[in-house]
């Protein structure tokens, strides 16, 4: 099935004459009625004319702006009007109304397990119009409800080929890190699961992402461990750095040290550096050998 223009002319003048036959069949039916001169001419013209004004009305349809008209002639579709305004069309036709509104579905939150096995929660919001009215009712049963299934499950298909999150030995795309380009792929997988109901999507964003309530706590551990490890890693690293500056400039102003000393200085730098906590001074009184 796919949509067509429907024949359709100007509506004001049919509706107009509709009002005239209306007037001329009632006059007709008082004027031949009389009893003092009946007069069956004028009695039938007042049916013909009634019943002109039942075609009349059967072919005039009120086409709302974002909105079209559906036209079907005893089971066999005639076409579709898109144009606002009122309109003569085929007349006994049946006038289905579907919008052509832009709407949104906010999807329920999903438990899915992502792509390392971990339940996670995921919720999305599609953002989707109608551009082929024949599709969109003749194609599906309901193509609002087939949006709200279709979208659900392309949400758990997304999601099941992700993992939640990523990390540093980790080059894959991840739910929370790469939200902008899963969203991306959903748009791309709805648009070809409702290509059939004649929608088009025009966007989709992840709304909620969370971790199940069972794991939460568990993973939120792993995440701190990890930041603490890569944290270390960088103070570590600019210790090494600092420590080997001082050496140099030591030796840059001649000042030789054996490489016991050598060794305490590097032991109290990195100990100082490197610790989480303020260092506390000692001061010796003796020296580093006794």
């Amino acid at each position: 099935m796919k949509e067509r223009i429907a024949w359709h002319v100007n509506g004001f003048l049919v509706l107009l004459l509709s009002f005239v036959m209306l007037a001329g069949s009632i006059a007709s039916f008082v004027a031949g009625g009389s009893e003092t001169n009946p007069n069956g001419w004028l009695i039938t013209l007042g049916i013909i004319l009634i019943i002109l004004f039942i075609v009349a009305l059967t072919s005039l349809t009120i086409v709302q702006p974002n909105e079209a008209k559906v036209l079907t002639f005893f089971g066999r579709y005639m076409g579709t009007v898109l144009d606002s305004g009122i309109w003569l069309v085929v007349p006994f036709t049946s006038k289905s109304k579907v919008s052509l509104k832009v709407r949104n579905f906010n999807s329920q939150t999903l438990k899915v397990n992502d792509a390392e096995g971990n339940p996670v929660e995921i919720a999305a919001v599609v953002v989707f119009k109608v551009v082929d009215t024949a599709k969109a009712k003749f194609d599906v049963d309901n193509y609002e409800k087939f949006v709200e299934i279709q979208s659900e499950t392309a949400i758990r298909h997304i999601a099941a080929q992700y993992p939640y999150d990523t990390y540093a030995d980790d080059q894959r795309h991840s739910l929370r890190g790469n939200a902008d380009e899963v969203a991306s792929e959903l748009m791309a997988e709805l648009q070809n699961r409702l290509v059939v109901a004649g929608v088009e999507i025009i966007e989709t964003r992840l709304t909620h992402l969370a971790y199940a309530p069972e794991i939460a706590s568990a993973m939120l551990q792993r995440q701190q461990a990890s930041a603490i490890v890569s944290a270390r890693q960088i103070i570590v690293e600019g210790a090494v750095g600092m420590v080997d500056m001082a050496l140099t400039r030591l030796a840059e102003k001649g000042i030789e040290l054996d490489s016991e000393r050598r060794a305490s200085m590097v032991n109290n730098l990195m100990v100082s550096i490197v610790s989480d906590r303020a260092a506390t001074p000692v001061i010796n009184t003796g020296t580093l050998y006794s």
